[in-house]
């Protein structure tokens, strides 16, 4: 016998893939007309600005779920651009930390807080009550059962 609610999941998956990819899309456009940047350069900052101290380049790689080629295109651009800087380790020459610059600092700090009014806009039609409901959801999927 087949679930009852097999069909119903599969459709809430394909709107909520829909939905996940229509916010995004409206951050990459944003992103790129406003701030002359793309959605992988803010994740690397964002990355990077939780970790102050920095990061090797395959735990940002993890942090990220990309490839270690992904990243490093990434971390090059910004760093020609002074927002970033790597320094070896000093214990193993293999390994090269990255992390934000003073001014990547800044710059991100400011991107941040444009992408979470961004953010405010595209959702702005879910109220404090849709919200609750919908962070509930989530997280119980996010949950093995």
């Amino acid at each position: 016998m087949s679930d009852p609610l097999s069909k119903r999941r599969l459709k809430m998956w394909i709107r909520l893939l829909g939905a996940t990819r229509a916010a995004e899309g409206r951050l990459r456009e944003f992103l790129r007309v406003n701030h002359d940047t793309t959605l992988p350069r803010f994740d690397v900052m964002a990355a990077l600005y939780r970790r102050r101290e920095g990061v090797t380049m395959s735990e940002l790689s993890r942090m990220l779920l990309v490839s270690n080629g992904n990243a490093t295109t990434v971390v090059d651009r910004l760093e020609r651009e002074g927002l970033v800087a790597r320094r070896p380790s000093e214990t193993d020459r293999r390994t090269v930390f990255v992390a934000l610059t003073p001014e990547g600092f800044a710059r991100f700090e400011g991107l941040a807080a444009d992408h979470e009014v961004e953010v405010s806009r595209i959702f702005a039609g879910l109220s404090e009550a849709d919200l609750d409901t919908l962070t509930d959801i989530l997280k119980r999927m996010g949950t093995p059962s």
